[in-house]
């Protein structure tokens, strides 16, 4: 499984977990079907875990650069895209352009026409805001 595949998969797991669900334990076991190695699972529920666990620095950041749109008129889809991206531009190892790239190819994947066009804006904004 690629990395764009993990953070699909931690994308959605988020979306579940965000909507109330159960941890998202359907996700989880589709994620499975595709066989990937120990590593890869390990990724995704890092992913997960450092969502969740940095939740309320991640929406700051979100709240502060998404100029005009408070968290609660972010589609779902959107914020769980935006909410593993941040994620991965503070406090994982992976490069800023990386983690925007990424979830600009999300947006496109699950989302509509202008999200990716909305998720690059934002996540933009961050990247300078903490370069600056």
């Amino acid at each position: 499984m690629k990395r764009s595949v993990a953070r699909a998969r931690a994308m959605q797991l988020v979306y579940e977990w965000e909507l109330g669900g159960d941890g998202g334990e359907d996700t989880k076991l589709g994620l499975l079907e595709i066989k990937p190695d120990e590593s890869e699972v390990d990724y995704v529920d890092g992913l997960v875990a450092g969502v969740m666990n940095n939740k309320a620095d991640i929406d700051a950041k979100i709240k502060k650069f998404a100029i005009g749109w408070p968290i609660d008129r972010i589609s779902r889809v959107d914020l769980s895209i935006l909410r593993v991206a941040v994620y991965e531009m503070l406090f994982a190892s992976v490069p800023k352009g990386v983690a925007i790239s990424e979830a600009v190819e999300l947006a496109n994947t699950y989302s509509t026409d202008k999200a990716g066009t909305f998720i690059n804006g934002v996540l933009g904004s961050i990247m300078r805001g903490e370069d600056a």
